[in-house]
């Protein structure tokens, strides 16, 4: 970008410092849209997960939002969710967050999560239970314990549905609690699929709905809704680990249509009960910046993003993050420990490069709303996207891709040197991990 543009960035930036003031801008714009999409261009900063929580925060207090929706699986989350609400037998933020177990456990299960989950459960503990902040999952990874969320709640409300559905699901057993197993030998022929079963399962949750939400209140529709939605993810799910060995556009797409899906539903649900859907997302920019503004759209992917600005417009708030350097909590591989890794200086012709050189360290850029500032940052430009792995050494064709990006988001918050997110759990290659000062910057 010419200095001109970049000149055109520096002014219009909204320094960020420690009043928390910084967010005025951006609150006073959401103004009364009910859906703000907070991304992260890594799922290992302590910058990205500090700022999200503490814009949450605000628009709780401020803007009466009355959820929070993750990526993450739908009933670790709900245990969160008890927890936050004083219900549950957790007696602190790390016991209710030990159901984040799956790989990565470090996207969870970290300080600053604790931090906020013990501060969501001291404000919900005055307000009456309808009006209580809710936590909430939106992904679909957990096939194996959604089903066995699915039964022990028909264990408790209806025992002759739960001997059926526990006789449908047991089309799962050959396959331990392995989903990509089950997906494997489901999509070449080695094994029937057990889409029926999930389907026939869903269809007669739903056919007793009227029953089982009614009997004791809010406490009763509360818990359907959680075994509703698990019933929906083993549905989904099942199609989505069939379709993972038949291309990442097609899994891609299932998953995200599964997270939107499941947002629609959290709303409908809020707004029945009371009057009102006032939602933060959190997820990985990926997720949250509109895929028609990237590369994405041109491989046929689409995205959480697209789908609520679609189906919302105006009424949704885009907001993703970026980094020119730092340190960074990720791994060199699938399953493997989490190190503490040096993120390289952001290569030229991109985002975090121009940001860089506006000399400020901090700040917030609101794009909606300001042509001239929108036409500068229309790119398109390389954006990275680090995610739970990350490969220096590959960094151009691992964690770059174009983007136009103030067609992808409504505002860009810019943490020009950023520190790895403390994990709950600590492995020594993340003790032991951090580079030198010296680790090279080129590729």
């Amino acid at each position: 970008m010419s200095d001109a543009g970049i000149d055109l960035v520096r002014n219009r930036l909204i320094p960020i410092s420690g009043s928390g003031s910084v967010w005025d801008p951006l609150l006073d714009a959401i103004d009364r849209a009910p859906l703000v999409l907070i991304g992260e261009a890594s799922h290992g900063t302590h910058e990205f997960y500090a700022h999200r929580a503490e814009l949450t925060r605000r628009l709780i207090l401020e803007k009466r939002f009355n959820a929070v929706a993750v990526e993450a699986d739908w009933p670790d989350a709900y245990r969160v969710n008890l927890y936050v609400r004083g219900r549950g037998d957790d007696r602190d933020a790390d016991s209710a967050l030990a159901g984040f177990r799956r790989f990565p456990t470090w996207m969870w299960r970290n300080t600053v999560m604790v931090e906020f989950v013990e501060w969501l459960r001291l404000h919900n503990a005055t307000l009456p239970e309808v009006e209580k902040v809710g936590f909430y999952g939106l992904d679909l990874y957990s096939l194996f314990s959604s089903i066995e969320a699915v039964l022990g709640y028909l264990d408790k409300v209806d025992p002759d549905a739960a001997r059926k559905a526990r006789d449908r699901y047991s089309c799962f057993e050959h396959f331990g609690e392995d989903s990509q197993a089950y997906g494997y030998a489901a999509s070449f022929g080695m094994s029937r699929s057990c889409e029926d079963e999930v389907v026939a399962t869903l269809f007669d949750l739903r056919k007793r709905a009227a029953d089982y939400r009614n009997r004791d209140g809010f406490i009763a529709r509360d818990e359907f809704f959680f075994a509703e939605q698990n019933a929906h993810l083993i549905r989904n799910a099942e199609e989505y680990y069939r379709s993972m060995f038949l291309g990442r556009v097609s899994s891609w797409n299932l998953r995200d249509t599964h997270m939107s899906e499941t947002l629609d539903a959290l709303m409908k649900f809020l707004r029945a009960e009371s009057g009102r859907a006032n939602v933060a997302v959190w997820a990985h920019n990926s997720h949250l910046g509109d895929a028609r503004a990237t590369d994405m759209s041109r491989r046929g992917e689409l995205n959480l993003g697209q789908l609520v600005r679609e189906t919302h417009g105006s009424d949704a708030w885009l907001v993703g993050m970026s980094t020119f350097d730092g340190t960074v909590t990720a791994s060199s591989d699938w399953g493997e420990d989490a190190e503490r890794k040096r993120v390289r200086p952001a290569l030229e012709q991109s985002y975090e490069r121009l940001f860089h050189d506006t000399g400020v360290a901090e700040f917030l850029v609101m794009l909606r709303g300001d042509p001239p500032l929108s036409r500068a940052l229309e790119g398109p430009l390389l954006e990275r996207a680090i995610g739970v792995i990350y490969r220096p050494e590959t960094e151009r064709a691992s964690h770059y891709f174009a983007a136009s990006l103030s067609r992808q988001f409504d505002a860009v918050i810019h943490v020009d040197r950023t520190s790895a997110l403390e994990p709950l759990e600590k492995s020594q290659p993340w003790l032991d991990g951090e580079p030198p000062e010296t680790y090279p910057s080129a590729l």
